[in-house]
């Protein structure tokens, strides 16, 4: 077709508009001869005359526009006639007013056609393509980009040349690799594929192989896409066949695919010598986690024999997660190979391995290796740590709350005692003031458990006959135990005087008597025995190290149900309990594992389901004097009647509410109060030498500094005052700065109104 033969369609918007003008023109002028009036008459004339002219204009410019359109077109058909491209010149809707001979030959295309129709068979979603690169060449007057097609891949150029004018241009570039039709005379079996799997080319061969034309990579092979070099299992209609992978990258985000196929020889079941005697725990599997081989140790560690063939879900557990779905990340290179310690599940007992998994590929298929290591030692350190830490952190925590309730409790039940001095016993509110005071000494206890504990609690150590103390106790033992259970003492006749707290120690003991009365339901037999027992060499036992030396024991054991094994680990941890609710706090065995830790002894348990429970108890023996034997100050002197006192007693306390008590307290008995909220307000009051002050009563842990250095500082200049040190943890806290304080001594809290007042009076004596 020549180029001065075709004519395309142009725009004839504006005859349509000049048309209509000059109908109004002839409207006007119409009016300007039936009109009266000459003014009316002569506008009328005007504006038809107007309109008329603008008509003409309008149409002598629409003619002159089209023929200069025609001319562009005709030079634009000229310059694309005998490109050897494609090329179209279509309308914004995609219809084709031109082809040239190449497109008409390449496509068929007809004028009639559109461009989407036209390219369909040519790549895939030939509409989205066409929008998207005429909607930038709308806005930039030109637009390019290259697509994948079935033989290759294409550059479309549009180009905007005017009016509803885009010029569209196709150029093929064809195959230079294999992909071509070159491909269909290789005997190999290939196929060329997009990066979303969708199969554009399969030659012949590769046809044959599957027994029709594949759309799809997934359809054609087993499993997940194997590397280049790897071999694959391929679906094929005479079902599955081995064949070795080759990959190469093509033009445009594609790549081709060829299949070697191999013989049916079963490979996997080979293991190398080297593999089977390398003195490393070794274990290969497969994608869906079969063992395919273990050498000689793995299978030794997991008593394995050589021809079993198991899962490796099978073998382990306990990552948390599907311990086959760590395996199969691995082996699709989701995450590098990694190590995770996980229990054996075929071993009896707790026995744990360090599993480490790699991927490797062996004889063109792709396996993960496991390497094991023996972690069961490792582990068991591990849940010591843990638990460690666990009871390190309740300890601090109950410690900490256990302060805080003292100094609440001080308040309430001293404030509760200023009250009661005030009030008779006949007094109507006599009665509530002993509930308040009395469930104020039950609180007292309870956080007196909490710091049992947490070791912070403060004993009144003295050296004393354990079987003296076991004797004196057995009649209320006895009523503890009821009739239904037998209680017998055993002692060791050579049983050696121990150093702890005899109140706390009856505690305990009464504690173990009543957790065995309760473990027999229909009644048994509670056994106490005494030992003297020396250690030649250090016991490790339960994650406790005992000493070697002499040591006292106690055993405590019960003919009842026994204790489950998943209860034996937790028994010592606070408000544990198996008992219903309301008959115990689970505190009595975490407060006895606090206060013989704290007495420098050790408490272990042993227990057998329907067989009973045995608690046994090592105290250490400490060579003690006569002076060490005796309690500084024995409860019979707290407990003295107060006398009227005299003298300066300097409080500093940070609590509002206990310096508030104690300063009246101290008053009520005749002292001279001399109030401080911390240790700088103490220092500022003693900068005064004319200030004479008898006594110290402050508390230990304050902010800013603390009791212990305000004290220091101040007895540079007043060397001969006593000091009464108070605070809501325990004595050992303080130990080591009250031993460089001379004529210091310890109140813990929560005291009571006539605790604190003997107390300094009796410092002051």
């Amino acid at each position: 077709m020549a180029a001065t033969e075709v004519s395309l369609p142009v725009l004839r918007q504006d005859g349509s508009r000049s048309w209509l003008l000059l109908a109004i023109a002839a409207v006007f002028a119409a009016i300007a001869f039936a009109v009266e009036p000459f003014e009316y008459r002569l506008l009328a004339a005007i504006v038809a005359t107007t309109l008329a002219s603008f008509t003409l204009f309008i149409r002598i410019f629409s003619r002159f526009r089209d023929r200069s359109q025609l001319r562009s077109d005709q030079v634009l058909i000229g310059l694309i006639a005998r490109d050897p491209s494609a090329c179209f010149i279509a309308d914004s809707h995609g219809q084709v007013l031109y082809c040239n001979e190449t497109a008409r030959t390449r496509f068929g295309v007809h004028v009639d056609a559109t461009l989407t129709q036209m390219l369909s068979a040519h790549f895939a979603s030939p509409a989205a393509v066409l929008f998207r690169i005429q909607s930038r060449a709308l806005h930039g007057n030109k637009a390019r980009e290259d697509v994948v097609t079935r033989e290759g891949h294409s550059r479309i150029t549009a180009h905007s040349t005017g009016p509803d004018r885009i010029l569209w241009r196709l150029e093929e570039f064809q195959d230079r690799t294999g992909a071509g039709r070159g491909a269909e005379q290789l005997s190999l079996p290939m196929l060329t594929a997009n990066k979303k799997g969708v199969v554009l080319y399969s030659n012949e061969a590769m046809r044959r192989l599957l027994g029709a034309r594949p759309k799809r990579l997934e359809t054609i092979f087993v499993g997940p896409m194997r590397r280049s070099g790897e071999e694959v299992d391929v679906s094929t209609s005479k079902g599955v066949v081995r064949a070795l992978l080759a990959e190469i990258e093509g033009i445009g985000e594609r790549h081709e695919v060829y299949l070697l196929p191999l013989s049916a020889t079963d490979r996997d079941t080979r293991i190398l010598a080297d593999f089977e005697h390398v003195p490393v725990p070794l274990a290969k599997f497969s994608a869906d986690g079969a063992l395919c081989g273990a050498n000689l140790v793995a299978r030794d560690l997991l008593d394995l024999k050589e021809d079993q063939r198991v899962m490796f879900h099978e073998l382990f557990e306990g990552l948390g997660r599907p311990v086959h779905d760590w395996l199969t990340d691995v082996h699709a290179e989701r995450m590098p190979g990694s190590s995770e310690v996980l229990s054996a599940r075929l071993l009896s007992g707790d026995v744990f391995f360090q599993v480490t998994l790699r991927r490797i590929v062996e004889l063109g298929r792709p396996y993960v290796l496991a390497v094991l290591q023996d972690a069961t030692q490792f582990k068991r350190l591990e849940e010591q740590f843990v638990q460690s830490q666990k009871m390190q952190a309740i300890g601090q925590l109950a410690g900490g709350v256990a302060h805080d309730f003292n100094n609440l409790l001080t308040a309430i039940s001293g404030h509760c005692d200023l009250l009661l001095t005030r009030h008779s016993r006949d007094h109507i509110d006599y009665a509530d003031l002993m509930q308040i005071h009395q469930n104020a000494n039950r609180a007292a206890s309870l956080v007196g458990q909490l710091l049992a504990f947490s070791r912070k609690q403060t004993l009144k150590p003295e050296s004393f006959d354990l079987q003296d103390v076991l004797s004196d106790l057995t009649h209320l033992l006895n009523r503890l135990v009821g009739e239904r259970a037998q209680l017998r003492l055993v002692h060791d006749m050579n049983l050696p005087q121990i150093w702890a707290d005899k109140r706390q120690l009856e505690q305990v003991i009464m504690n173990l008597v009543v957790n065995a009365r309760d473990a027999m339901p229909d009644g048994g037999t509670i056994l106490i025995e005494t030992q003297s027992v020396t250690l030649t060499e250090p016991m490790d036992r339960d994650r406790a190290v005992v000493a070697a030396g002499k040591w006292a024991v106690v055993r405590v054991s019960d003919t009842g149900i026994g204790i489950p094994e998943d209860n034996l680990k937790k028994i010592f941890e606070p408000f544990f309990t198996t008992k219903k609710v309301g008959e115990g706090t689970g505190l009595g065995l975490s407060t006895a594992y606090g206060i013989i830790k704290q007495s420098g002894g050790f408490i272990f348990v042993d227990s057998k389901a329907n067989e009973g429970t045995v608690f046994t108890l090592y105290f250490p023996v400490r060579e003690t004097s006569e002076s060490q034997s005796q309690p500084k100050h024995t409860d019979a002197a707290r407990k003295a009647e107060t006398r009227k006192g005299e003298g300066v007693v300097l409080l500093v306390e940070d609590e509002a509410p206990v310096r508030a008590f104690a300063s009246r307290a101290l008053r009520m008995r005749g002292y001279t109060v001399l109030e401080a909220a911390n240790a700088e307000d103490a220092l500022t009051l003693l900068g005064d030498p004319a200030l004479k002050v008898d006594i110290f009563v402050t508390d230990v842990v304050m902010p800013g500094m603390d009791g212990p250095s305000w004290v220091k500082l101040a007895l540079v200049q007043r060397p001969d005052v006593r000091v009464i040190f108070v605070s809501g943890y325990s004595e050992d806290a303080l130990q080591e700065h009250q031993a460089r304080i001379p004529n210091s001594i310890f109140l813990p809290k929560p005291f009571s109104l006539a605790e604190l007042t003997s107390t300094v009076q009796t410092q002051l004596q």
